[in-house]
């Protein structure tokens, strides 16, 4: 808990001290030390010490998954400044933690708090692949790249015993159907037999996302994601295999590991990355009282500077969800980045354009309930 000097760093500074839950009961791993209720719900709790001290006998929090039953897997979208206009989400909410990460508001639609809950209550989608292999045999379906892990990890630590995502694999590599794939799981590693078929014909390619090579920081910020150890590795392994494989330096935190943004390249560089590129920290909706909770507890003393930096990219605002601004932000020291990461890909051999992917070995399947054409 930060201390009463730390909470007057800002004047803009949460209030820990009524959803904040004791360390006990939210367990080792866990970045999130609040779990605020959805902003949909009329009703809130808070944990009150009636004087007894049963707070502190209270259980850790566990891990819970719950099966959720798709009737469809593929999302659409329409924003200008994605590279891709489809993706899937094997699962809704992700262990993996990061306190950052801006999928955690989605978790409201759930019931369910994008704190604490977003890491620890889950839904897997089991029949993934059974439906993705329905809506790819579609007589309408064209076939473009797939986006895996836009939103939450795929290879998340319960992947280890679902295999959700290698029977999403099974189901693209059989019918020659492209993939992209965002993680920071060196559980990747275990699909490499289907990703290094896939790459043969051009249908597959894996951005690994280091945010630090601060082993301390990393374990703080995103607490059950591999180690940045274990995603060198990562990157080693598949490039090996021959798979493209890129660096995703992200997301940049101001104050925090942008200076670390070229080291991030170089070493990645070294271990078989050919592509990279980089996102700033977004704060949409609840993270950002989320993020800033952390920062007086985990780095107090850069808490004034991290907000300082952030805001004078995103026109005084936490976050601007503006369309091409989103990701890179704006502003003197967003140019800055800009230049400094164009140097160094452009000096240790990275490139900062993305290789596009093969849609010509498509075939459409022939099962998972696709009526057949008589002619």
């Amino acid at each position: 808990m930060p201390t009463a000097q730390n909470q007057k760093t800002d004047a803009e500074a949460p209030d820990p001290s009524g959803s904040a839950l004791p360390v006990n009961m939210t367990g080792r791993g866990r970045a999130a030390h609040s779990n605020k209720a959805g902003r949909f719900e009329s009703e809130s709790r808070e944990l009150v010490d009636d004087g007894w001290g049963t707070i502190d006998e209270l259980p850790p929090v566990k891990t819970e998954v719950q099966t959720e039953v798709a009737r469809h897997v593929i999302t659409k979208n329409s924003s200008p400044d994605l590279p891709f206009d489809r993706s899937i989400n094997p699962y809704r909410g992700c262990e993996h933690g990061c306190i950052y990460c801006f999928a955690r508001p989605t978790h409201a639609y759930m019931g369910l708090s994008p704190g604490l809950d977003f890491e620890s209550r889950l839904f897997a989608k089991p029949n993934a692949a059974q439906v993705l292999e329905r809506e790819l045999g579609a007589p309408s379906y064209q076939a473009k790249p797939i986006a895996i892990g836009t939103n939450t990890d795929p290879y998340q630590p319960i992947e280890r015993t679902q295999k959700i995502m290698r029977g999403i694999l099974e189901v693209l590599n059989k019918t020659g159907h492209p993939v992209t794939i965002v993680t920071k799981s060196a559980l990747v590693m275990r699909d490499i037999d289907i990703l290094s078929e896939m790459a043969e014909r051009n249908l597959a390619k894996v951005a690994i996302s280091v945010t630090t090579l601060d082993r301390k920081i990393a374990r703080s910020l995103e607490p059950r994601a591999s180690t940045p150890t274990r995603r060198l590795q990562a990157i080693k392994a598949l490039s090996d295999a021959g798979i493209p494989t890129a660096v995703l330096a992200a997301p940049i935190i101001p104050g925090l590991t942008d200076h670390e943004l070229e080291g991030i390249l170089e070493v990645c560089k070294e271990h078989g990355a050919s592509e990279a590129n980089y996102i700033l920290l977004r704060l949409p909706r609840e993270v950002s009282e989320l993020f800033k909770e952390w920062l007086l507890r985990e780095a107090p003393g850069s808490y004034r500077r991290v907000l300082s930096l952030l805001r004078s990219m995103r026109d005084g605002k936490d976050y601007d969800a503006q369309w091409t601004q989103r990701f890179k932000g704006k502003g003197p020291y967003a140019d800055q980045l800009a230049k400094r990461f164009q140097l160094a890909c452009k000096s240790k051999g990275l490139s900062p354009r993305s290789l596009k992917l093969s849609c010509d070995h498509f075939i459409k399947p022939t099962c998972g309930g696709v009526q057949l054409s008589l002619l």
